[in-house]
């Protein structure tokens, strides 16, 4: 088939394009969204008498409710003068398609700037301007495509909740009919010929069939819709073979009952249908007793600065703020939650929320939202609220960050399910046409307990649970990971970069001199004013080690990244930074220092002797055995060496490199086929952890990293790098071994089923019970392996 353009997208369609209205499509995503703008053959509620664009009136009436500024505001996660956020919970989100339609709703209505769909938990996060739709108009908008949201301001009435009570109503009634139709059928299986009995046969069957309908209708109809939708999508998911076999037996006890033939297969259907719930409950219950996503997000290792009533400042984890808590937000820091701020003038980058990079003004008493990035200076602030964990790292797995991986085992795994739903498919029609001439009357339950017994579930869970309950695994360990493809691309690594400076380095136990002309009282407390907007680590530890008190505010406070940081205190403009950036002559002396410029006149330096992180040649030694190390680093080489000793022979020990230095040197070994993690301070290595294929941020009582990098390592658990990405590799074993095992249990089921040996009621008990295994197995060996190895 020649291939064309797609005529919504433009893309190069394949053999298996969309023909529709004398077009070529890519995908049905294209398709909708073309029939949408262009109001033909919807397939939604858009009213076709209506102009394009406009929403029915039995929809607009609904939401009027969203009008209220108090109810708005506790839906709305974001708000600014001109751009809001919001997150939905959309039940029927259902498949790709879906995602495809509602992430191309800024095409519908040009106020709606970026639309993200979280699949697995069915929410769709909104971002839109104010002045161009309002928060009522973007809910009508996606009801009227057939996506309405759940809406609830009461957290115990949440959509899981309603969800699990729809289910156990949907078990209620195929347990009722089940149970019944067992009892109807007693008769008959025992071949009881009584005249009474024969006599209401057809009463018993009749009972029989309408006892089916509603668990049919009722209990069955999530298999059968999810079959259908995915269908008209051209997608063949999982429910179709078990819809298929649910049909099947139904339309075949039918036809038996109206032929008066046989008394069909009702109880097998109900009972199917029963056990297939029943299994669902069980994975629940079991998926929910082992979720990562509970827990693992709580150890997110990053500090804040407190500021008691004595003015004292404390370091805190960000998941220990209270409401009420006045907080310091140092330059270039991230704000951890809601609150207003109360001293200092603050530019605010919202681009981690909102995607734009354009600072916002913001003035004591005004709000602050969480995940906005400070970026003049150090602010005082009260919070509003406590800290919202999956908010933070929601804002940080947005997928304007993520990286572009080549084919990982997702994708894999995806590609796998797709191809056994057709597989399966035709074992079954070959199986059934096979039965259907050597013994008719079982070729209907071998068709339906292979479609039921054949399940890619176990396979398509596997990966996610060895992943997830090891992110998990490593957030107890103060190891935070942004999502679980970051631990199948650290599996992957080759070589590792190492930042100098606060990554092999201590803040803590540095060695601190001072040389040159004296400093007065005054002075230091001027230097210590401008060092508290700073959170390089140079600058937080020199902070620490000097006494005297600040002042009060910080004007024109500037920071260059790799050179210096400068502002007025107190009418008197103060320097710190390297010796090019204050003025003073090339230093000879090859230490890290901080030269000190005041009021133009250059009065010293302070010189750090560099204290490296405990057992960090053990660390190096064990690193080399499967890794090539490099380290870079700003500073001079003064170190060199030291580390010279510490690192391998031919190993690469760069210094002076400015952060475009290091994104270079990443590039040019990337370019070299090495796959690199890159470990750095997360502030001035932004650009290095971007391009590598994993970035680590070195987190040191730090509340600085870049929204690019893959992961967040607590300092205190430096030492246990090797151990953990021993455990990548095992982890990627471990879900080698899950495919194994379920490919074992397909094979072994169909066998049975093809056979005749299985009947459906057996096959949909067994059905639930693979995926449990699987899951189970997955989760049990990554506890194992992570007990062997980490203490």
């Amino acid at each position: 088939m020649p291939k064309d353009n797609c005529y919504h997208c433009g893309i190069e369609c394949n053999s298996a394009k969309i023909d529709f209205d004398s077009k070529a499509f890519c995908c049905n995503g294209c398709k909708t969204v073309y029939e949408i703008l262009n109001q033909s053959e919807l397939n939604c509620y858009y009213d076709l008498e209506a102009a394009p664009g406009s929403i029915p009136n039995e929809i607009k009436g609904r939401f009027e409710y969203l009008d209220n500024d108090e109810i708005a505001r506790q839906l709305i996660e974001f708000e600014d003068l001109e751009t809001s956020v919001v997150n939905f919970f959309v039940p029927n989100i259902h498949c790709s398609s879906c995602i495809w339609v509602l992430e191309n709703l800024h095409k519908l209505n040009e106020g709606i700037k970026v639309a993200l769909v979280n699949f697995p938990k069915k929410e769709l996060r909104i971002t839109y301007r104010k002045s161009e739709i309002s928060l009522r108009e973007v809910v009508e908008l996606i009801a009227s495509i057939g996506y309405e949201p759940y809406i609830s301001l009461d957290d115990s009435k949440g959509p899981e909740s309603v969800n699990d009570r729809k289910l156990i109503y949907q078990v209620a009634v195929a347990g009722f009919a089940f149970g019944n139709i067992m009892m109807l059928s007693f008769p008959e299986y025992f071949q009881m010929d009584e005249y009474w009995l024969n006599r209401f046969k057809p009463f018993f069957r009749a009972l029989m069939f309408l006892l089916s309908l509603p668990a049919l209708l009722y209990s069955g109809r999530d298999y059968l819709i999810s079959a259908y939708k995915g269908l008209k999508h051209g997608i063949l998911n999982i429910d179709v073979p078990i819809s298929l076999g649910i049909l099947v037996l139904f339309m075949r006890s039918t036809y038996e009952i109206v032929s008066n033939t046989g008394q069909g297969y009702f109880d097998s259907l109900t009972g199917l249908i029963f056990f297939l719930l029943l299994g669902k409950i069980f994975q629940q219950k079991t998926y929910s007793f082992l979720s990562f996503e509970r827990d693992y997000k709580s150890y997110f290792p990053i500090a804040i600065t407190k500021i008691d009533g004595q003015r004292k400042e404390t370091n805190i984890s960000v998941h220990d703020i209270e409401q009420g808590n006045r907080l310091l937000i140092r330059n270039e820091e991230i704000i951890p939650v809601d609150g207003i701020l109360i001293k200092g003038n603050a530019m605010i980058d919202y681009s981690f929320v909102t995607g734009e990079s354009l600072p916002v003004l913001k003035r004591s008493g005004d709000k602050l939202y969480a995940g906005g990035k400070q970026t003049s200076g150090a602010i005082e602030m009260e919070a509003l609220q406590s800290v919202k964990q999956s908010y933070l790292t929601q804002l940080w797995s947005n997928d304007v960050f993520h990286k572009n991986e080549a084919k990982n085992i997702k994708t894999l795994t995806d590609s796998i399910s797709k191809q056994f739903t057709l597989i399966i498919l035709s074992i079954a029609l070959l199986a059934g046409v096979y039965w259907y001439f050597m013994d008719p009357g079982r070729a209907f339950q071998v068709v339906s307990a292979i479609l039921i017994i054949a399940c890619p579930c176990a396979l398509a869970l596997s990966a996610p649970f060895a992943l997830g309950n090891m992110i998990r695994i490593f957030g107890k360990k103060r190891f935070y990971l942004k999502n679980t493809n970051v631990i199948e691309a650290m599996s992957k690594i080759d070589s590792l970069v190492f930042d100098k400076t606060g990554t092999i380095t201590s803040n803590r136990q540095s060695e601190i001199t001072y040389e040159g002309k004296q400093l007065l009282p005054e002075e230091l407390s001027r230097i210590k004013t401008l060092l508290r907007s700073s959170n390089h680590p140079l600058s937080r530890i020199l902070y620490a080690h000097i006494n005297e008190k600040e002042m009060e505010e910080v004007l024109d406070f500037r920071e260059v990244t790799s050179k210096g940081i400068q502002g007025m205190v107190e009418g008197l403009e103060v320097k710190l930074g390297s010796a090019a950036f204050v003025g003073a002559p090339a230093d000879k002396n090859l230490d890290t220092a901080i030269h000190v410029s005041l009021d133009k006149k250059i009065k010293g330096k302070f010189l750090f002797k560099n204290a490296y992180r405990t057992g960090l040649k053990h660390i190096i030694s064990a690193l080399a055995k499967g890794f090539k190390i490099s380290i870079l680093s700003g500073d001079n080489e003064g170190e060199k060496i030291r580390l010279e000793k510490l690192l391998p022979k031919g190993s690469h020990i760069l210094f002076n490199q400015k952060p475009e230095d290091k994104l270079d040197f990443i590039k040019s070994q990337q370019e070299a086929a090495s796959r690199i993690m890159m470990l750095g301070d997360g502030l001035n290595d932004a650009g290095a952890l971007a391009q590598s294929n994993v970035g680590i941020a070195i987190s040191e009582n730090i509340n600085v990293f870049s929204p690019a990098c893959d992961g967040i390592l607590d300092a205190k658990s430096f030492e246990l790098l090797p151990e953990f990405t021993r455990l990548t590799h095992l982890t990627m074993g471990v879900i080698k071994a899950s495919f194994v095992i379920s490919f074992l249990y397909n094979i072994i089921g169909l066998i049975f089923a093809v056979t005749g040996n299985l009947s459906p009621i057996v096959a949909a008990i067994l059905m639930p019970i693979s995926s449990i295994s699987v899951v189970l197995f997955a989760t049990i060996s990554t506890n194992i392996l992570s007990k062997k190895l980490l203490p």
